[in-house]
């Protein structure tokens, strides 16, 4: 099918706000931890580092739904005696893994800095759909906000680009006519399993741009969407196959067959996604870092 060149500001409005509501409720199913739950991996009067679980909120939102940027700030405090002050990175509310805070002014001041250089390492796990073939892999696809389906994302192509052209960005709002964004993720594969009977491969992922949603949309472009994405993945709201034609996806990719049968056996369970690892140095004694929690599933 081809895109059609000519989409209105109206729409696209209508979409985004329509999908932003959806969120909203969603984010308000947001799980409430108490601070003797909190996971934490390591803390010192500087920083924390916590597992977050899946269906929990990395902050709070507009809304002040449960969050892990409260839990975190209930049990360890901060300088400013401001929560939003403890937050240098997010995971999106069905991921679980490593969550970075600040305890400090200064130490906040430095994790900014080490996370916009691109200083963290960050590695996840995620079982995917179907049996990836490759042992290791990089995905190098670019990546745009959606337009046809806000505020999600999809790889970039031309024609979508051109499709931007003359809309008015005080009616679409800047985001969706930002730049394609480079984005890289290396892959490696830790083994090839099934799940009730169904062919999956667990993968060690590494975001080398970490852009958003990018897991999910270049596993999903390469044909293998994360086991239990209800977003990227099977009947998910945003484009399919993070948003290429059939054709152009590799010839292992798991068959909307297989998809569909994944998502029914899973359904209403956590997306397997997981932020396994992390390693930075420490914004105040320079110390190298390095920490790991294993996946729950």
């Amino acid at each position: 099918t081809t895109t059609s060149l000519y989409i209105s500001s109206s729409d696209i409005q209508a979409k985004l706000k329509a999908q932003m509501t959806k969120l909203q409720e969603r984010d308000r199913n947001s799980r409430a931890i108490s601070p003797d739950e909190l996971v934490v991996v390591y803390e010192d009067e500087h920083i924390a580092v916590v597992n977050k679980p899946s269906g929990v909120l990395t902050v709070p939102g507009k809304e002040d739904n449960p969050s892990m940027n409260k839990v975190a700030f209930d049990r360890f405090g901060c300088e400013s005696n401001r929560m939003d002050k403890m937050v240098v990175h997010r995971l999106g509310m069905d991921t679980s893994g490593l969550v970075v805070f600040a305890r400090t002014n200064a130490a906040l001041r430095e994790l900014n800095s080490l996370f916009r250089t691109r200083k963290f390492t960050r590695k996840y796990e995620a079982l995917v759909c179907g049996h990836v073939t490759n042992d290791n892999g990089v995905i190098d696809l670019p990546l745009m906000r959606d337009y046809e389906c806000p505020p999600y994302m999809r790889v970039s192509t031309e024609e979508h680009q051109l499709a931007l052209i003359g809309l008015d960005p005080v009616e679409v709002g800047k985001k969706i006519l930002q730049s394609p964004k480079p984005s890289t993720t290396e892959f490696e594969v830790i083994t090839r399993e099934d799940l009730n009977g169904k062919d999956v491969t667990r993968l060690a992922l590494t975001s080398i741009s970490g852009r958003t949603h990018q897991l999910n949309v270049h596993c999903a472009a390469i044909g293998h969407p994360i086991v239990g994405d209800a977003v990227y993945g099977y009947g998910g709201e945003a484009a399919a196959n993070g948003g290429l034609e059939q054709p152009s996806l590799p010839k292992d990719r798991a068959s909307e067959d297989l998809q569909k049968e994944i998502a029914e056996s899973i359904l209403g369970k956590p997306m397997c996604v997981h932020a396994k690892s992390i390693s930075f140095e420490h914004p105040i004694t320079r110390e190298k870092l390095s920490f790991e929690c294993a996946a729950p599933f």
